[in-house]
């Protein structure tokens, strides 16, 4: 997953444990080696491949299912969480220190939009060549959810999985008291937002502190507005708690997109939340819960 994860897990013994943490090692494997846009042997980089010709073709029940949460998560946003918008990475370079012209996002911007490709379950046909689709805002949070229903299946019944930040809980600890999860501040360095106590549920955090350029004092995230080309400039973080991990995620992601709106729109979800924007304000109901 390009990032560091971890499994914790009580069981009954160790040989339980380890079992159970091999079947959520194995499938997180399976889920990279499908839908990971580095590989250029992926399932994804298959699918991408007929995008650039402009072609269709007929995908597989697990990818018509984050199709369709893709496709629910466009309608949501009003466009804004847009899975066909990583082609703009092609302009935004966050190890070059440069901001790209105008000029090349346009181009860019002409072979993004949901709303450009067909999505007819199972068949997904690229009429516009060149359009390329990334499930990196979705599959991480994805296989959070599936690695903690297969140690459900195995017998756990405490642990915690935590793929890069997105954290899925399996129940309390083993002596019944809660696992403290530590949300990180936005601009100060190893340093706590806030600290949940949660003994069930998700939590999933979007922001503009891992990858970034600072250019004359000005921070550029790597979360992009598919409509514009250009990073988000109003949310510093999004952490949101959820039922679900692949929830949580998109509802953080969905957010930091809305900019102003973002803060509104969390309320109306009615899912606990906690945001900072880049002037330094703390909001959302997990303010004052710990």
């Amino acid at each position: 997953m390009g990032t560091p994860c971890e499994i914790q897990l009580y069981a009954e013994n160790e040989s339980h444990a380890r079992n159970a943490a091999n079947q959520v090692i194995n499938d997180v494997n399976r889920l990279e080696a499908l839908y990971s846009r580095y590989r250029e042997d992926s399932f994804l980089s298959q699918i991408n491949c007929h995008a650039a010709k402009g072609k269709n073709m007929t995908v597989d029940a697990e990818t018509a299912g984050l199709l369709n949460y893709a496709a629910t998560c466009y309608q949501q946003s009003d466009g804004l969480f847009d899975i066909t918008s990583g082609k703009l990475r092609q302009a935004w370079r966050f190890d070059s220190g440069k901001i790209p012209d105008q000029s090349a996002i346009n181009k860019l911007l002409k072979k993004i939009g949901w709303h450009r490709l067909d999505w007819n379950s199972p068949v997904l046909d690229f009429s516009i060549p060149g359009m390329e689709i990334d499930f990196g805002g979705i599959v991480k949070e994805y296989a959070v959810d599936r690695a903690a229903s297969l140690c459900i299946e195995a017998g756990i019944r405490h642990g915690i999985i935590n793929l890069g930040g997105d954290i899925k809980i399996i129940g309390p600890r083993a002596d019944g008291s809660p696992w403290k999860v530590g949300i990180r501040h936005p601009r100060e360095p190893n340093a706590v937002l806030q600290t949940l106590s949660l003994t069930h549920g998700a939590l999933a955090s979007s922001g503009d502190y891992e990858r970034f350029i600072l250019v004359d004092g000005v921070r550029y995230s790597h979360v992009l507005n598919p409509k514009t080309g250009w990073p988000v400039r109003y949310m510093s973080s999004v952490s949101v708690v959820g039922d679900f991990c692949v929830v949580a995620g998109s509802a953080s992601t969905i957010a930091m997109l809305k900019e102003e709106k973002g803060a509104e729109w969390l309320e109306s979800l009615a899912l606990p939340h906690l945001w900072s924007n880049v002037s330094g304000e703390d909001g959302g109901s997990l303010m004052s819960s710990a």
